[in-house]
């Protein structure tokens, strides 16, 4: 069930108004949202319901047993089953098949056959999500940052239609303590919930939809067009993604804002950081606090030297990007980001060595910074983006080869459409907060007046029909 479809409007015209309704009964309210939540997941194959119920009952059970003990080796044992237990699961479903095949192609490489291992499964929605989110919680009890919660809460924790599918990948401590109280409606931000879901609408429907029909044909064949169409397509797919994937996390925060619940921020403006560790404070913020918190700093961090550093931030990289999909493509992606976190992390310890500063808020240097740091992430999102290595470098080749060719496939909406997102990222972000403080000063009709607007420019503006999420395969 996608977002900016008839059939979610009408699902959550029905939502909206009964969890309002059955809010003051706690019991009687967590029961709805779990059986909203699970209606929407199923949408896609009621099997994976089945999943879902599965995960959440197995890592309640392990964090309830490892809260009640005290023997630490106990304790220990029974993360570590978990850990197991949530990644064997997704390995299967996600890794299994990609394992094999790399692994009978070495075998095949050294003179040898043996019987295909593939298995014929379908890759649930959303499991890379909701799996991380039950590792932090039963890694958090683990660590004594939280206790658990009972059964109920945990379910509705872990498959808050919301952010279900694609996030953001929420902490237990920031949603579960929301469940009690009940929030109250009057309080409830209807202007940044509504803006929300009409700028998220926007940037899925029109700027995304519209840049993916250029996007994947270039993608696809690289040779056919002109270095010029090949060049753009790599600045296009760049937002693309990023208009994809933060207006579902938008659209998601500002639904769940209209049931009175607060999740975190997801991104903020990445394509204006000036160097790759602030991109990636900046970009899909919960995964980064994830690999952060449950990878990076377990491994050691910087805490054991600048050698041990740089081998801790290639290993989250490389298992980051294998996050996003079982692909060797993903895993270049990941090395590639590394290898820019490593060099990022270099030049700044060499400049504080020297007793250097960081380049002024504004001025040549932080705009050369921010262009230079933009075309890396643009080059590793090729390789993001193909289903190849071969294809990424047949595609990146294509950007020296063909120069002489015509280039009719750019379009000035093409073009509008890169530049839009472009101006947002870079504009100062307090331009975005006036807007909003004004559009909450007017009346509630006068409001509701232009949101009407948007919906009908939207509507009018946006390609027919809209494709699946980009991020719905991880």
């Amino acid at each position: 069930m996608l977002f900016p479809t008839f059939t979610f409007v009408v699902f959550f015209l029905i939502v909206w108004p009964l969890n309002w309704v059955l809010m003051r009964n706690r019991h009687r309210w967590r029961l709805f949202m779990m059986v909203a939540s699970y209606a929407f997941y199923a949408a896609w194959d009621w099997r994976f319901a089945l999943l879902l119920a599965g995960s959440t009952v197995i890592n309640q059970g392990f964090a309830l047993a490892m809260f009640r003990t005290s023997d630490q080796k106990r304790r220990t044992a029974l993360l570590v089953a978990t850990v197991v237990v949530n990644l064997g699961i997704l390995a299967y479903f996600k890794y299994w098949n990609f394992f094999v095949d790399s692994g009978q192609a070495v075998v095949s490489n050294l003179g040898f056959e043996i019987p295909s291992l593939v298995v014929d499964t379908v890759l649930p929605v959303g499991i890379s999500f909701f799996t991380f989110m039950a590792l932090s919680y039963v890694i958090d009890i683990y660590r004594g940052d939280y206790q658990p919660t009972t059964l109920a809460k945990f379910a509705v924790f872990l498959s808050f239609f919301p952010h279900l599918v694609a996030g953001p990948i929420v902490r237990p401590a920031e949603l579960v303590p929301q469940f009690d109280p009940p929030p109250d409606p009057r309080y409830v931000d209807t202007t940044r919930a509504f803006a929300l879901i009409a700028g998220g609408l926007f940037k899925k429907v029109v700027i995304a939809t519209a840049l993916a029909r250029f996007v994947d044909p270039v993608f696809g064949a690289p040779d056919q067009y002109s270095s010029l169409v090949v060049l753009v397509a790599v600045y296009a797919y760049a937002i693309q993604i990023y208009a994809d994937f933060s207006g579902y996390t938008d659209m998601a925060i500002g639904i769940a804002l209209l049931l009175g619940f607060r999740l975190p921020q997801n991104f903020d403006r990445p394509y204006a950081s000036s160097s790759l560790r602030e991109f990636w404070r900046r970009w899909h913020m919960t995964l980064s606090r994830w690999l952060r918190d449950y990878l990076y700093i377990p491994l050691g961090g910087n805490r054991k030297g600048r050698l041990r550093t740089y081998i801790n931030i290639m290993l989250t990289m490389l298992l980051g990007g294998l996050w996003h999909g079982a692909s060797w493509t993903f895993v270049v992606w990941g090395a590639l980001n590394g290898l820019g976190l490593v060099v990022d992390h270099w030049w700044v310890s060499r400049r504080e060595a020297r007793g250097g500063r960081e380049p002024a808020a504004s001025g040549p240097r932080r705009w050369g910074m921010i262009f230079v740091t933009f075309n890396f992430v643009c080059l590793a999102w090729v390789f993001f983006r193909e289903e190849t290595i071969s294809g990424a470098f047949n595609l990146l080749e294509h950007l020296f080869t063909a120069w002489d060719k015509p280039s009719p496939q750019i379009t000035v909406g093409v073009l509008l459409a890169i530049a839009a997102l472009l101006v947002t990222q870079l504009s100062p972000p307090r331009i975005g907060e006036q807007l909003r403080g004004v559009f909450s000063r007017v009346s509630p009709i006068a409001q509701g007046a232009c949101l009407g607007v948007a919906l009908m420019l939207i509507n009018l503006l946006g390609p027919y029909g809209v494709a699946p999420f980009i991020y719905f395969q991880f």
